[in-house]
């Protein structure tokens, strides 16, 4: 069976993370959306996205299909449902289309005529984009169980400090000495070839991704993902940072999201609770205005590319888009539109050709190609969020 992930409705609401990304591809807990499917399906998957972003992520479609919504994560009661589907039959969670069978040869799909097979079971359930961090504890716990059934961890090197080792797995090439890792209220996962440092502080759950790095002195508080190639240092608390992307230095990150190939510089602060204790209030790309989130703790959202010069402090419930580079004295606004360049002293626009300079430097240092495909969906999301920057001054 060929098995294809699609967006769903949450799309919009999982902006600024999908203007680069299928909804399959957002990483919570230790994998990526896609990953937790292919593993619990034993198939590799493609997706069906927005058209900019059809080429970098392209849909595979056989004879016979099954196209499952991205915003639900596996658990092996779905799995089992999703597998044994059949001809005009989908899977329902209300009014929500889990899963549907399709052929190649069908040339419309109404789902009205399908057979609706109801599913109730909890599962995680990725609807808007502080889910990723408000649900990553689950997510972490579930993905460790699947990864480490039946396998042996590598062993803990005896100078490190360890309460509740039977909670930490070890991938192989994994290099960890002097660090007090404290699993007692959820599993450390330690990816291949990852390294954390002397005198890191970690209190699970972690995923410290392959080759991520936790750097010297380090403060790690649960539940908080470290994405592969990612290296972090000072105090992160309950967030998730995706794959290649920098927080090197000191400074708090709290209830955070950071897509991939961000930089927060030298004492980058977040801040993740308002002064009065009241609940968070975000900027929201569908309704295209601030929205209550329903948690007191929310933190920064930052799309793919961006960064923070040294010293920069975010505002409770601070969303930064694609690309943008935020410093300066203040608190910027609680809403940076992609491709934004400054701070509180005022934004203008980056330019895009400066801008693939840029990426692809970036890109290089870690021999990786900034591809035709890249440009291209840069180019879009450039034109997509022209309408936010439309009071900007132009930087040359």
């Amino acid at each position: 069976m060929n098995y294809i992930l699609f967006d769903g409705p949450a799309r919009n609401n999982l902006l600024p993370f999908t203007f680069t990304r299928p909804v399959a591809d957002i990483r919570i807990g230790i994998l990526t959306i896609r990953e937790k499917w292919e593993l619990f399906l034993g198939s590799t998957m493609t997706t069906v996205t927005e058209d900019y972003l059809s080429d970098k992520f392209p849909m595979v479609e056989m004879d016979e299909n099954i196209l499952i919504n991205a915003s639900y994560l596996p658990n092996k009661l779905l799995v089992d449902l999703v597998a044994d589907l059949k001809e005009n039959q989908a899977i329902f969670d209300g009014e929500d289309v889990i899963a549907f069978y399709t052929k190649a040869s069908q040339t419309d799909v109404d789902l009205d005529n399908y057979e609706a097979i109801e599913f109730h079971d909890d599962v995680i359930k990725i609807e808007h984009n502080w889910d990723i961090f408000s649900k990553n504890g689950e997510a972490i716990q579930e993905d460790f169980n699947l990864i480490t059934k039946g396998r042996q961890s590598q062993p803990i090197p005896a100078s490190n400090n360890v309460i509740a080792p039977e909670n930490i797995f070890v991938e192989q090439g994994a290099t960890l000495e002097f660090a007090t890792l404290n699993a007692s209220l959820g599993p450390i996962y330690i990816g291949k070839d990852a390294t954390i440092m002397e005198g890191v502080l970690v209190r699970g759950p972690l995923a410290l991704g392959e080759r991520a790095a936790i750097k010297m002195g380090a403060k790690i508080y649960g539940p908080t993902t470290i994405g592969p190639c990612s290296r972090v240092g000072g105090e992160i608390k309950n967030s998730v940072i995706f794959q290649n992307s920098n927080k090197g230095h000191e400074g708090y990150l709290g209830n955070s999201v950071l897509g991939e190939w961000c930089n927060l510089g030298a004492d980058t602060n977040s801040s993740n609770l308002k002064n009065n204790y009241a609940e968070v209030s975000m900027w929201n790309y569908e309704t295209e205005n601030f929205v209550k989130t329903g948690l007191q703790f929310c933190g920064l959202m930052m799309g793919d590319h961006s960064k923070s010069g040294i010293n920069t402090m975010f505002n409770t419930g601070t969303v930064v888009g694609v690309s943008a580079n935020v410093f300066g004295a203040g608190f910027p606004a609680k809403f940076i539109p992609s491709f934004s360049w400054g701070g509180s002293a005022g934004l203008a626009t980056y330019r895009i050709d400066k801008v693939f300079e840029v990426t692809k430097a970036v890109m290089e240092r870690k021999k990786i190609e900034f591809t035709k495909h890249d440009r291209a969906i840069f180019e879009h999301v450039f034109e997509l969020t022209k309408k936010y920057r439309k009071n900007e001054e132009h930087k040359s």
